[in-house]
C-alpha cells in the first residue's frame, strides 16, 4: 500500500463553484500506513490564465496570475501512522474572472497541496480545482437597451445585361440574453429583381480571442437556422427564435489574454447579403424593455415602411415577368437546435434546471448556471485516472451543435412557439 495512502484536498460541503470576494474552506486529508517524517506541509490558492499557440496544447506562451495565498498547515515535524485533516480557509479576491476553458487556453483556479519531505525523500503534491463565476450583469452594458437592427442593400446583376438590388434588414428583441433565454429574430427581404433571392440563414456565433505571441482567433457556430427563399419582385418577412444554450459569459471581465464575443449573423446565400448584429451573453437579465418594444409583423425597430415598386421595370413588363406586391412570410427550412434530453447539458443530479421550461430568466433564488468550456469536453472535473465526479453545484456545459445533424422534425416555429402571445419579450420576467 505504501506509507501514503491518502492524500488529497477536499472543498468544504463538495461546493466547486464559488463566487469572488467569498472565503473557500476545505481540509487536507491525509491517511498514512506508517509514520512520515516533514519538513512542512503547506496548502496554496492560485488563480491563473494560461495561453498557447496551438490547439490543446500544455505549452503555455502567455500567462497572467490574479492571486496566489499560501498558507502553513504544519511546521516540521513527524506524523503518525493514521488519519489526519488539517483545515484551511481562504477569501478569494473580489476581481478574479469567471472560469473558462478553450482549445487555446483557459482559467484556472484551483488549490495545491504539498508535503515537503527530508533531503532524499520523496515530496508529495495534490490538487483540487475550483470554478468562480464572476456574474455578467447585463444591464451594465452600455447602450443594451438600445434596439438591435441592422441593414444592407445588394446590387447584382444577373441574365447578363439586368440588374436588380436586394434589401436586407436583420433585428432581435434584445441587445443581451442569459442562458435558457429564447432570441427572437426578424429578418426583412426586399427582393427588386427578376431573381429569386435566398434562402435566408441566421446564424449565432461565438468569437473567442486569445492573445499569445499573436492574437488567434476561434470561431464556432452555435445554433443556426434557415428559412426559405423570396420569389422575384416580392418582399418577405421571416421571424425564428434560438434558445441560448449554456455559453461562457462575453468578455470575461478582469482577464486580458481572452476575450469572448458573440453576433448574430443573417445573411442571404444567393445574392450574397450579410449583416452581423453583436450580442451578450450574461448572467442577470436586462431587467427593462429596450426603448423601441421588439416589433410585429412587418416593421422591424428602426427600419423604414417596406417599400414595393408600383411595377416592374420596363424590361420585366415587357418580358411578361409577375409582379406580387403584398408582403408574405417565410418558413423555415432546417434548425440545428435539438431539444436534449434532461441532463444532457451536464447538470448534476439532483439540480434544479437553470431555467424555467418557458424560456424566461429564472427568478430568484436560483444562481445564475457557470458555463466553463466552450465545447462539452469537460463534463466535471476530475484528478487522475478516476471518472468524473458529479458535484452539487449548477455547472453545465454547452452541447456541440457543429457535430450534430439536423433533427429529423424541425423544432416549433415562431409562430407556433409563440401562439397568439404577443412576440415581445419583457426582460427579467
Amino acid at each position: 500500500m505504501g506509507r501514503v495512502q491518502l492524500f488529497e484536498v477536499r472543498l468544504g460541503h463538495g461546493r466547486v463553484v464559488y463566487s469572488p470576494g467569498e472565503p473557500l474552506a476545505g481540509a487536507v486529508r491525509v491517511r498514512l500506513g506508517a509514520p512520515l517524517p516533514f519538513r512542512a506541509i503547506r496548502v496554496i490558492c492560485t488563480g491563473s490564465c494560461r495561453v498557447s499557440n496551438k490547439a490543446n496544447d500544455g505549452a503555455w506562451v502567455a500567462e497572467e496570475g490574479y492571486f496566489s495565498s499560501t498558507l502553513s498547515l504544519a511546521d516540521k515535524g513527524s506524523l503518525p501512522a493514521g488519519e489526519h485533516s488539517f483545515p484551511f480557509q481562504f477569501l478569494l479576491p473580489a476581481t478574479a474572472p469567471t472560469s473558462f476553458e478553450g482549445p487555446f487556453g483557459k482559467i484556472v483556479h484551483q488549490v495545491r497541496a504539498n508535503i515537503d519531505t527530508p533531503r532524499f525523500s520523496k515530496d508529495h503534491q495534490c490538487s483540487c480545482v475550483f470554478y468562480i463565476l464572476n456574474p455578467l450583469n447585463l444591464n451594465s452594458i452600455p447602450d443594451i437597451e438600445q434596439p438591435n437592427v441592422a441593414s444592407t442593400t445588394k446590387k447584382f446583376s444577373y441574365k447578363l445585361v439586368k440588374t436588380g438590388s436586394v434589401v436586407l434588414t436583420a433585428s432581435t428583441d434584445l441587445r443581451g440574453y442569459v442562458v435558457g433565454q429564447v432570441l427572437r429574430l426578424q429578418a426583412d427581404i426586399k427582393n427588386q429583381s427578376g431573381k429569386d433571392a435566398g434562402p435566408v440563414v441566421a446564424s449565432l456565433l461565438q468569437k473567442v480571442s486569445y492573445k499569445a505571441k499573436r492574437w488567434i482567433y476561434d470561431v464556432r457556430t452555435i445554433a443556426e437556422v434557415e428559412g426559405s427563399s423570396v420569389k422575384a419582385w416580392r418582399q418577405a418577412q421571416w421571424q425564428e427564435q434560438i434558445l441560448v444554450p449554456a455559453l461562457p459569459q462575453s468578455a470575461l471581465p478582469g482577464c486580458s489574454l481572452i476575450h469572448v464575443d458573440y453576433y448574430l449573423q443573417v445573411s442571404l446565400k444567393a445574392p450574397e447579403a450579410t449583416v452581423t448584429l453583436p450580442v451578450f451573453i450574461g448572467d442577470i437579465a436586462v431587467n427593462h424593455a429596450p426603448l423601441s418594444p421588439w416589433p410585429g409583423p412587418g416593421l422591424p425597430a428602426g427600419a423604414s415602411p417596406p417599400v414595393v415598386p408600383s411595377a416592374p421595370p420596363q424590361e420585366e413588363a415587357e418580358a411578361g415577368g409577375p409582379h406580387f406586391p403584398d408582403p408574405i412570410f417565410l418558413s423555415t427550412k432546417s434548425h440545428s437546435q435539438q431539444q436534449p434530453p434532461r441532463g444532457a447539458l451536464g447538470c448534476a443530479p439532483g439540480v434544479p434546471e437553470p431555467r424555467p421550461p418557458d424560456g424566461s430568466p429564472a427568478p430568484h433564488p436560483l444562481p445564475p448556471p457557470l458555463c466553463i468550456s466552450t465545447g462539452a469536453t469537460v463534463p466535471y472535473f476530475a484528478e487522475g485516472s478516476g471518472g468524473p465526479v458529479p458535484t452539487t453545484s449548477t455547472l453545465i456545459l454547452p452541447p456541440e451543435y457543429s457535430s450534430w445533424g439536423y433533427p429529423y422534425e424541425a423544432p416549433p416555429s415562431y409562430e407556433q412557439s409563440c401562439g397568439g402571445a404577443d412576440p415581445g419579450l419583457t426582460p427579467g420576467s
